[in-house]
């Protein structure tokens, strides 16, 4: 490959594209030179349609760079679809981020992620239930990749930490942007544990409602499958599963989100995927199964750690659960 120089992030930061044309422009360029010398008319050519402003290219490298620097000082590293290092189940799916930006070190492609997603105040049932097999997950090797918003997500994200393998969180924001701000230790935590905040925005982008649906996609395509525990009616959850179903992922309902116990908690997202014939999970032992990944009987081992975990399941979920979204 010849040397691209910025000439990948120079594409990610052109204004008004979609992720799909970037990676046609990635396509037909291999030298920032290259990408200098086109005109809006030969951009549009490419593109197969017309855009509305000529792209200002100059102004776009400087970009380029101060955010190239940006990530160095902040120990921050970006991967281009170009890249041989960028996730290989990323290229598979219709509109695959040009540039994912992360700390800490990307997934090895050769151990399966098991997508896990829910409602961000979730029933005390659906909590214990996600932190446990999100622990027994990890104790049998199985890294959870989820979205660290509050609810669902910081449980599985803790209970797989408390397995003892790396974790992975994709954000709806810049790496540096960690939101919410109380989720911050826990992006620390995964950090430590070997494993990685991902992100297609650049540092320093804030949160913004349209951008956590998008980076669903991105967990949806990370996985081998996708959990979700528990969901309203109307949730973010119910997004990842429709990618889910999209990018030809397993599909699985946490048993906790089928029955509503309690009527202040909206269940309805979770039962309508059940019904639509989503498979049942009812601890991390269904998914080994349908995985196939076949372990030692150490109940004895497990099961104590488990138990000792019940302490800081209903700590987490107190200040969880507590929190205003």
């Amino acid at each position: 490959m010849k040397d691209r120089g910025l000439l990948d992030l120079i594409i990610s930061l052109l204004p008004e594209l979609v992720p799909v044309e970037r990676i046609i422009l990635l396509n037909s360029f291999d030298s920032e030179r290259e990408i200098y010398l086109q005109t809006k008319r030969n951009i549009e050519e490419l593109l197969g349609r017309k855009l509305r402003k000529t792209p200002d290219i100059n102004s776009i490298r400087d970009k380029a760079d101060r955010l190239d620097t940006m990530c160095r000082m902040r120990s921050i590293k970006w991967v281009s679809w170009t890249n041989m290092d960028y996730p290989p189940l990323l290229r598979e799916i219709y509109d695959p981020p040009s540039v994912i930006y992360y700390k800490g070190s990307l997934p090895d492609p050769e151990k399966p992620l098991l997508g896990m997603v829910g409602t961000r105040k979730p029933s005390p049932e659906a909590a214990t239930q996600c932190y446990k097999i999100a622990c027994g997950a990890g104790k049998a090797g199985i890294s959870v990749v989820s979205g660290l918003a509050l609810g669902i997500d910081a449980m599985s994200h803790r209970g797989n930490l408390a397995g003892g393998v790396p974790g992975y969180a994709v954000l709806g924001s810049g790496i540096d942007e960690v939101y919410p701000s109380s989720n911050r230790s826990l992006a620390k935590k995964i950090l430590d544990s070997g494993g990685a905040l991902l992100s297609e925005y650049p540092p320093g982008t804030v949160p913004r409602k349209w951008s956590f649906p998008a980076r669903n996609r991105i967990i949806s395509a990370l996985s081998r499958s996708v959990l979700i525990v528990e969901a309203p009616r109307k949730s973010g959850a119910l997004i990842t599963a429709a990618f889910a179903l999209e990018h030809g992922k397993d599909l699985y309902a946490a048993s906790t989100g089928l029955k509503p116990l309690d009527t202040m908690y909206d269940k309805r997202g979770t039962i309508k995927l059940a019904e639509e014939g989503a498979e049942i999970i009812y601890s991390e032992l269904d998914i080994l199964e349908k995985w196939n990944i076949k372990i030692a009987d150490n109940s004895e081992n497990v099961l104590p750690s488990l138990r000792k975990a019940t302490d800081e399941i209903v700590f987490s979920m107190a200040n969880l659960l507590k929190i205003e979204v």
